[in-house]
């Protein structure tokens, strides 16, 4: 029996690990070839032989425009066209107002926002009509977390390109959805904290907030992507899909 994406060609940007990772797996379970994307070799590497088959790794930092260039350069000429972008690299660190610094700020907007923007753009000449563009949002843009006010904030303008580019590309019928996971189980976590104790601490407090009494699996996530890059979802356009046990919601 084929799968839902039988035969289509996908980019992960941030496929190394955690959601990245996990998505690339489904994809390529569900039929798909993907490239994936990580600014560590050595990670890259280990994702490819947990992913198995159907799958490169392009070393590629995605707030670098060269390494973009360089990227959709290589697909181009590997494979003509790229069916669906999941634009999932991303990440944040822990900082109250009052401590903000600059380097944070920056480097903050631009993995999360410049490197979104610029994804997409430049994958654009690539994407077929009907396509399907997916960009990882967060639950953090609808809730106020303490200390964590850049981090939501690029995650604010990751929803809102979800509908600007909705509507900028409807005559070419390709789909911009966002993905907003709730706590995911991710390495990232373990980089919040310095201690193991630390880490549980953050882990539980999180979990706490989720109704359904848990942290999310970076699988389910994985699995709403498929759903969002397939046929299944023909008709969804410009949404925020919450993966979220219910964290944002109630």
């Amino acid at each position: 029996m084929a799968g839902k994406l039988e035969g289509k060609i996908a980019l992960v940007t941030g496929g190394s690990s955690g959601i990245g990772l996990a998505t690339a797996q489904n994809f390529v379970k569900e039929g798909a070839f993907v490239y994936i994307t990580g600014r560590r070799q050595a990670e890259l590497d280990k994702a490819v032989k947990a992913i198995g088959t159907q799958v490169k790794a392009v070393r590629a930092d995605s707030s670098n425009l060269a390494d973009l260039d360089r990227l959709f350069a290589q697909i181009k000429q590997e494979k003509g066209r790229l069916d669906i972008v999941f634009a999932n690299a991303g990440g944040g660190s822990f900082a109250p107002l009052g401590s903000i610094s600059e380097e944070l700020y920056d480097q903050t907007f631009n993995t999360n926002v410049k490197g979104v923007l610029f994804t997409v753009q430049k994958a654009l000449p690539l994407i077929p009509d009907g396509g399907s563009i997916i960009l990882n949002a967060s639950i953090v843009s609808q809730k106020g977390m303490a200390a964590f006010s850049v981090y939501s904030a690029t995650k604010a303008a990751v929803r809102s390109f979800a509908r600007s580019w909705t509507t900028d590309l409807k005559d070419r019928k390709i789909r911009v959805n966002a993905i907003s996971p709730g706590p995911i189980d991710t390495p990232i976590l373990d980089g919040l904290a310095e201690t193991d104790e630390g880490r549980k601490g953050i882990k539980d407090q999180l979990a706490s907030i989720v109704p359904l009494g848990r942290m999310g699996r970076p699988e389910e996530i994985g699995k709403a992507a498929v759903f969002l890059a397939s046929e299944d979802a023909s008709f969804v356009a410009g949404v925020e899909l919450f993966v979220d046990g219910g964290s944002a919601q109630v």
